[in-house]
């Protein structure tokens, strides 16, 4: 399992430092980036939360995700067990990834949850160690709590360097895994949504010992579980995987539930489930199968393959401010381009970590990761294959599509909406659910550099 190395430097280690009557939660931060560029100890935010037992109780399940593996019989590598936290202007949203890559958390505290507004914005890693989790499962559900993201005071530095200091092995399936869920967030909608009440009821009777997908029907303010998926049913892969929102429903006003469209046919797909809790929401993204990580699923091919996109995202990049919702409208403006080619280049962005996509606000938000679309690209194989064949003319293009030689044989690759089809078998075992062939990207390829410059978009 080949990939790079993450080196987190914290000052200090983070702790729950209890007072009379208020306790802090003082979170160290390793280095990330700021409105300002590059920082080692960004300080981001300093200030009460308004409803401390909601935000420790689902920073505690951002912080679970990413140590745990829901697929047992892996051998799972330990990778950033410390969440990632993006402050966005009026907001903090942690993020995490489990150890199988198949579940991706993620935790907005929202401006009612924040006394003041983070001061700085960027993106950082933030120390969870295990004292002051267990702290902080203890205590923090009463009085009041401050919470610190970054450290105030000043460093002295030595040559013995940070007091914490860990190397975290960042493999590619990771990096894969972390892009392909922005990219399959785009493609969900909101299919339905429970009250309080309901929504206990639902996930506390949810079967954890079904390993095979479930589906989902939302039915007249319920949720039915079926065996066999149906227009409206959203794929419930592992019920096991929801195991981290348990802990929330206390605090839950609303779940909803997030998936693509799908027919009576369809084969498992991606999910997600967002806890409404007030001040916060909590969202947990499921890969289609509990053993199955979202680095194999694809969806951001067809943006990593496109010239056009990756040129705009080099100018839409310099223009991203840091707010929670990016405004599709003023980049276009600012940009002079039309808003369609904006939002190809977020989700270029987005493939390389540079910007989320949150379902709730129907919007991308930028943040920055520690990895770049060069590293994402050198890693894809199907478009590695895919350039390989488009460069040696092994694509003929033909009215609504092209066939397309690869070794001895030749597949005949049919652009259709919502899925360009293939003959070859790859596509026939997935049938579109896992991005598009090797094949496929070659036609698009090829299409777009035959096209007339003005045609291509």
């Amino acid at each position: 399992m080949s990939g790079t190395e993450i080196v987190y430097r914290y000052d200090i280690p983070s702790e729950l430092r209890a007072d009379a009557g208020q306790s802090e939660l003082a979170l160290a931060t390793s280095g990330g980036v700021t409105q300002a560029g590059p920082a080692v100890h960004p300080r981001f935010f300093s200030g009460l939360l308004t409803e401390p037992a909601v935000a420790a109780a689902g920073m505690l399940a951002v912080a679970a995700v990413a140590r745990a593996s829901y697929f047992t019989a892996m051998s799972v590598v330990r990778l950033l067990r410390d969440p990632v936290v993006t402050s966005n202007g009026d907001r903090l949203r942690f993020e995490s990834f489990s150890g199988c890559c198949g579940v991706h958390a993620r935790l907005d505290l929202l401006p009612a949850a924040l006394e003041g507004a983070p001061a700085v914005s960027g993106t950082t890693n933030v120390d969870f160690n295990d004292p002051m989790r267990a702290a902080l499962a203890g205590t923090a559900a009463g009085g009041a709590l401050l919470l610190t993201v970054g450290t105030g005071e000043v460093s002295v530095t030595t040559a013995a360097g940070s007091v914490t200091e860990r190397k975290v092995p960042l493999p590619q399936r990771w990096l894969k895994g972390l892009g392909e869920v922005q990219a399959l967030a785009r493609s969900m909608r909101l299919a339905g949504e429970l009250g309080a009440i309901e929504a206990r009821r639902f996930l506390r009777a949810l079967p954890r010992q079904a390993r095979r997908p479930l589906w989902v029907i939302p039915s007249g303010g319920a949720f039915r579980l079926a065996v066999a998926p149906r227009p409206g049913a959203v794929c419930l892969a592992g019920a096991h995987r929801l195991a981290e929102l348990h802990p929330l429903l206390r605090f839950t006003r609303r779940l909803r539930a997030y998936g693509p469209s799908v027919s009576a046919g369809s084969l498992p797909v991606p999910s997600a489930w967002e806890l409404d809790l007030g001040t916060a929401r909590l969202t947990l993204t499921l890969s289609p199968e509990h053993y199955r990580g979202f680095s194999g699923e694809g969806a951001q091919l067809t943006w990593l393959g496109d010239d056009a996109a990756a040129a705009d995202a080099d100018l839409i990049g310099v223009l991203l401010a840091w707010d929670p919702r990016i405004d599709v409208g003023r980049l276009s403006r600012e940009a002079r381009v039309p808003a369609a080619r904006v939002t190809a280049a977020l989700s270029y962005l987005a493939a390389s970590g540079r910007v989320g996509y949150d379902l709730a606000e129907e919007a991308f938000f930028h943040r920055e990761l520690p990895f770049g679309a060069t590293a994402l690209e050198s890693i894809h194989p199907r478009l590695g294959y895919a350039w390989a064949l488009a460069g040696a003319g092994a694509v003929t293009l033909s009215p609504g599509g092209a066939v397309v030689r690869s070794g001895s044989s030749q597949h005949r690759v049919t652009f259709a909406d919502p899925h360009d089809r293939c003959t070859c078998p790859w596509w026939g075992k997935h049938q579109g659910t896992r991005g598009p062939c090797k094949h496929v990207l070659a036609a698009r390829m090829a299409a777009k550099q035959a096209a007339p410059l003005g045609a291509r978009r």
